[in-house]
């Protein structure tokens, strides 16, 4: 969405409407925004009247208006909304010159993630995740199987042996562990398992697949010396309990809950 506000400012001006603070039960926090041109609007900070109400004010303040900044808008019966909370608001008018600036600002920090396998599923994770906060490295062993196009926050990197891309894992990711052999799987978790010996630097090792298939992989890892309290660490199965259709679609989905899950949890 930056890309696309950077590239249409060189055509048009907009009015940058920016969350500066919120109190209370509101639909979005501090930092959402959205970009309000004369014709079209990109982003969003948060729907509903006062968002209605925002759009109109920063078209006032683009056909050269002024008033108030920021302004407070309370969430509450005379914006016929029932959140109970209040946000303040920041209108800047935005123009080809402001590009450098925006980028630096409104860069939204990228967890990253490293998903192992090119399959069915790992190409309807690419896709939920390409929506996501995520920074992507999407690694297989595989020539030609990444498909010609991906999403903007997506890398594609070949590796073979695959389990040699773990030590060049960006500190803090999340690894998802599907490729297309038990074999893979059990090196790239056997790898992930070293690197915490190392570095400790692995938040999240995923595994998909079964408890059974789980409890094989935690004997012959067992066998390779790692102890209960390390394979303790890695998720297995993956994805949020209580979903039980197995579509690519509807794990990638159940998956991407997780990952955001632990995101929350890491900020609390």
């Amino acid at each position: 969405m930056l890309n696309e506000l950077c590239t249409r400012l060189a055509a048009q001006d907009a009015v940058l409407v920016s969350i500066v603070s919120s109190q209370g039960s509101v639909p979005r926090d501090a930092g959402a925004w959205m970009a309000v041109f004369a014709d079209s609007v990109l982003g969003t900070i948060g729907g509903g009247h006062v968002e209605f109400q925002a759009i109109a004010d920063a078209r006032r303040r683009l056909a050269g208006q002024t008033g108030d900044n920021p302004v407070r808008y309370a969430l509450g019966p005379s914006l016929g909304q029932c959140c109970g909370g209040a946000v303040h608001l920041r209108f800047e008018r935005v123009g080809t010159a402001d590009v450098t600036l925006l980028q630096a600002r409104l860069m939204t920090r990228l967890t990253p993630v490293a998903l192992f396998g090119g399959g069915h599923v790992g190409k309807a994770m690419v896709k939920v995740l390409g929506l996501l906060p995520f920074a992507v490295s999407w690694i297989d062993s595989r020539d030609e199987i990444f498909p010609p196009a991906v999403p903007a926050n997506v890398q594609c990197e070949h590796s073979d042996p695959v389990q040699d891309a773990v030590k060049d894992l960006a500190p803090g990711s999340r690894v998802l562990v599907m490729s297309f052999s038990h074999a893979e799987d059990l090196d790239v978790v056997a790898a992930c398992l070293a690197r915490l010996r190392q570095h400790g630097d692995l938040p999240y090792i995923g595994l998909i697949g079964s408890a059974t298939k789980w409890a094989t992989f935690r004997k012959r890892l067992q066998e390779r010396g790692y102890a209960d309290a390390e394979l303790a660490r890695v998720t297995c199965p993956i994805g949020l309990s209580g979903i039980r259709r197995k579509e690519p679609e509807v794990i990638a989905v159940g998956v991407a809950a997780q990952l955001l899950q632990l995101e929350n949890s890491s900020q609390t």
